[in-house]
């Protein structure tokens, strides 16, 4: 078993699903990440072979047509995914976490039945529409407007920095009902891209995730069905907010795959390179910072794989997902920083991935 199962006890399952995608990034993934980086565009290859392999549906049940398997299989698809490309883990992470998962906690039989076997099959992908130009962190803040009108909700607003846009079908929104109830008048709901009176349009160039798709949302007088509101109607900020603690753990997941890489690749350079007379990592101030990542990272996967564990048990996870990713997110930055110093000047350059691990990494100290 490699050395990750042995120091995480995963199952044989998990284990045989962590080498799978291991073997896939390496081969099918990682060739492309360069390319999807510098043209800004996702990955076609990737996203299709993820979707044959079966990784567009992982923790979701077989009756809705996912793959019936538990949150510490998809955290360890993602991770091992971004190992090689941050911008095709976020792809995986949003689809699954943010823009599946919403429907399948609190989607009626009618939505699931609707989009459930499509988005696990990754004939298109979800996406979760929180952002606005005067509201992210401040979630409570929502400004897109939502009328009751009989049988339906008119909304009127725009979304931005909204993952997947271009590809997806369901679009997961929050809708402002009543601005004296404050958070409390927010709900949940499904958006499909041909309602009527709703736009996609092109988001702006990143500084990393380059390859992961992002769009703005507009809502002109959107006429949406309020049998397609998630959860109860008067739960809506707790139902997006437990979404987020959920996007915790994957955005964890991300940010260990990026760290993982960086020192991976950080490892091999220092093994190859010789300077005053012998190999980088026989100098001690390079020893040095190459054991602070392993430590870093191995303790950031405890954290993260504990959140998911929790998840997966039915307990309470929330707190220990926030735990998880602040952590694994700054270890990142972290990592990727010292990648860049092993290599010198070479690190600089886009030769090397580890510049765009660096930048990849920022994302995810903002994300969730």
């Amino acid at each position: 078993m490699s050395e990750i199962a042995t120091n995480f006890d995963l199952s044989e399952e998990q284990e045989m699903m962590r080498e799978m995608v291991e073997r896939f990034a390496q081969e099918v993934v990682a060739p492309g990440a360069a390319a999807a980086d510098e043209n800004c565009q996702l990955n076609e290859e990737a996203w299709e072979g993820m979707k044959e392999m079966g990784l567009t549906g992982i923790p979701f049940d077989e009756k809705w047509g996912g793959a019936g398997m538990d949150t510490l299989s998809y955290i360890l698809a993602v991770e091992e995914v971004s190992r090689v490309c941050g911008s095709t883990g976020l792809t995986l992470a949003a689809h699954t976490s943010l823009g599946t998962y919403p429907i399948y906690a609190w989607g009626s039989d009618a939505l699931k039945e609707k989009y459930m076997a499509g988005l696990c099959a990754g004939e298109y992908m979800g996406a979760y529409g929180l952002t606005e130009p005067n509201a992210g962190s401040d979630s409570a803040g929502t400004q897109t407007m939502g009328v009751r009108d009989g049988t339906d909700w008119i909304l009127s607003g725009s979304k931005c920095f909204i993952t997947n846009g271009s590809y997806a079908k369901p679009f997961i929104v929050t809708v402002q009902t009543n601005k004296e109830l404050g958070a409390k008048g927010i709900i949940a709901m499904v958006v499909d891209r041909e309602t009527p009176g709703f736009s996609i349009e092109k988001g702006e160039t990143k500084l990393g995730m380059r390859g992961s798709d992002w769009t703005n949302l507009v809502f002109q007088d959107c006429r949406v069905p309020a049998d397609n509101v998630l959860g109860p109607e008067d739960k809506g900020f707790s139902t997006f907010m437990k979404t987020l603690e959920g996007g915790r753990i994957s955005i964890g997941a991300l940010s260990l795959g990026i760290a993982q890489g960086a020192l991976d690749q950080a490892k091999r350079y220092a093994s190859e390179r010789e300077q005053f007379g012998k190999p980088l990592i026989r100098h001690q101030a390079v020893a040095f910072k190459l054991a602070q990542m392993e430590n870093e990272i191995q303790a950031a996967r405890h954290l993260v794989y504990h959140s998911a564990r929790l998840k997966d048990a039915g307990r309470a996870y929330g707190v220990a997902a926030a735990h998880g990713k602040l952590y694994a997110s700054e270890v990142s930055v972290r990592a990727t920083y010292e990648a860049i110093q092993i290599f010198g000047g070479n690190g600089y350059s886009r030769e090397y991935p580890v510049e765009r691990m660096y930048r990849d990494s920022k994302l995810n100290t903002i994300g969730e």
